[in-house]
């Protein structure tokens, strides 16, 4: 199983499996891994006690840490049925206290079955499985590891919920390069039929400092050539440790011979930020929510100010199509602008997942008026820092109901170097209300009936919209579909970008008057309480 299209929220963490013995509340959220990218160890063969140590680790990780109470025997019978779709001569099943295990209808084997919550037992009892299967199947004796730790995992967590998920040993390199950075030069690259061109160039990176620059075509990468490489053989070349260099040969357009350039690597987070003026507005997008996502918007914001200086009206913040990322950046996005309350709140089954995230900060922008536009695809942390600017009075959100993913996920480290990310707890906004499922509803709808900005100032001005703070707050089972998908009719979701919702952000903050009618006044969470039980349970 595999969520492709939107980001979770994600808690990096160092040991959760051995803090989660420790005594004393946590604050997962702030844990960091170190820098992971270059992960040297070669891929090895199949080793039945490797695996047997890999699905150990798993379904204990399972066990303790998923949101929900889970048997093990039943995710690893889950597992291992999984096979099947190597070779579908493999079968796996229950039989009484046995655990038998066939090859086209005739038993192979059959073996004891552990305690229904033994996860070392039932780590030992798939890898076993795995090497008899293999012994009687070609598809699955010829099969990566990795493969059949995929397929196990996706067959485990198939039982849960759609946004816990494996990535093997090259998929997590990945997921860790984009969390926390990796050695490269800075640059986004296509493959074309010349070469490698060269998309964009990153601020202050080697690629910029080195003199690479958009259009540019890379032909040879340490004198070989880049025909025939695939995109991620291009990538591998061009990054690798910190402070190793990399030579480029590159055509550009306006030189009439190739050009010999020489880029030192540094540590490259991948960029989340990005702004640029609009008049006297400042338009600020986040893409993303990485490590150094806080840093480079407060210098955006920073920026914006000394070069729009005292005729700055105001800041669009755009989180559109924004899939969201790390739980903690959030948090402290959403305290560059909000000096005071809470920001969100997290809920699950384990005691330790019941955290509290309030602000402390001053505001970076110093009070200017702000508008935040969601869409259908602003999913998990961009819904966080949406519903504390929008519960806190701080802004005014724009746009379409969005996303509504409101689990949180912690990212562990597995023994094969993979990691398992598992939904841990839910998030609540300021007001109390849970977003999962629900999602933020916007104050000015641009969705529905309207059909022009005209539309949107007219339902303004005439008291229409914002949408009432009631609405957003209502008390509903987020299980109860007809009543999900009846809150969600107020603002139906819009998955595309529509360039309404940024005609209309820029006439609100041109307008104090009209602002001040769109922006709601801060609830008073002080007599908010929520029920835990309810939290963790559904």
């Amino acid at each position: 199983m595999r969520f492709a299209s939107y980001e979770t929220v994600e808690m990096k963490v160092l040991d959760v499996r051995g803090l989660l013995r420790r005594a004393g509340p946590l604050c997962l959220a702030f844990l960091m891994v170190a820098c992971a990218s270059q992960d040297s160890a070669p891929p090895l063969g199949y080793d039945e006690a490797r695996a047997e140590r890999l699905f150990s680790t798993g379904y204990q990780d399972v066990s303790d840490i998923f949101i929900e109470e889970v048997s093990v025997s039943q995710l690893a019978i889950a597992g291992m049925g999984s096979l099947a779709s190597i070779d579908p001569a493999i079968g796996v099943e229950q039989d009484g206290d046995l655990l038998r295990v066939s090859v086209d209808g005739a038993a192979m084997a059959s073996y004891p079955m552990p305690d229904p919550n033994d996860a070392k037992g039932w780590g030992a009892l798939t890898a076993a499985t795995i090497s008899a299967s293999r012994y009687h199947s070609d598809d699955l004796d010829t099969a990566e590891p990795e493969q059949l730790y995929e397929v196990v995992f996706d067959g485990v967590l198939g039982e849960l919920d759609s946004f816990s998920r494996y990535a093997g040993r090259e998929a997590a390199r990945e997921n860790r390069a984009s969390r926390d950075g990796f050695g490269g030069i800075g640059i986004r690259i296509r493959l074309i039929e010349e070469g490698v061109l060269v998309l964009s160039v990153m601020e202050n990176t080697p690629a910029e400092k080195a003199g690479l620059t958009s259009d540019d075509v890379i032909t040879l990468i340490d004198g070989s050539s880049v025909d025939g490489l695939s995109q991620r053989e291009v990538v591998r070349r061009l990054r690798g440790p910190v402070r190793t260099k990399v030579n480029l040969t590159v055509d550009r357009e306006a030189n009439d011979s190739p050009l010999a350039i020489a880029v030192t690597r540094s540590h490259i987070v991948p960029q989340t930020v990005s702004y640029r003026r609009e008049g006297n507005l400042a338009y600020i997008r986040l893409s993303g929510f990485n490590q150094r996502t806080t840093d480079t918007l407060k210098q955006k914001v920073k920026l914006a100010q000394n070069e729009i200086g005292d005729e700055l009206e105001g800041f669009i913040l755009d989180l559109r199509g924004n899939p969201g990322g790390l739980l903690d950046q959030a948090v402290e996005v959403s305290k560059l602008f909000i000096t005071q309350g809470r920001i969100v709140s997290t809920h699950g089954r384990h005691p330790d997942s019941h955290q509290y995230f309030s602000a402390s900060n001053d505001d970076v922008s110093k009070g200017s008026p702000m508008v935040v536009l969601v869409d259908g695809a602003s999913a998990s942390a961009a819904e966080i820092v949406a519903a504390a600017l929008q519960d806190s009075g701080r802004a005014v959100v724009v746009g379409s109901s969005s996303y509504g993913k409101g689990t949180v996920q912690t990212v562990l480290r597995l023994p094969n170097q993979g990691e398992l990310t598992l939904t841990w707890a839910r998030f609540h906004a300021p007001s109390g209300y849970a977003l999962h499922r629900r999602g933020v509803l916007p104050d000015i709808c641009t969705t529905g009936e309207v059909n022009s900005v005209e539309d949107v100032l007219s339902l303004i001005r005439t008291g229409a919209l914002p949408l009432a703070g009631d609405l957003r707050r209502r008390d509903i089972d987020t299980n109860d579909d007809q009543a999900i998908e009846s809150l969600r009719a107020n603002c139906p979701m819009r998955d595309e970008e529509a360039e309404i919702d940024l005609q209309v952000a820029t006439r609100l903050l041109h307008d104090p008057g009209l602002f001040a009618r769109a922006l709601q006044g801060p609830p008073d969470t002080a007599e908010v309480s929520i029920d835990l039980r309810a939290a963790s349970g559904g």
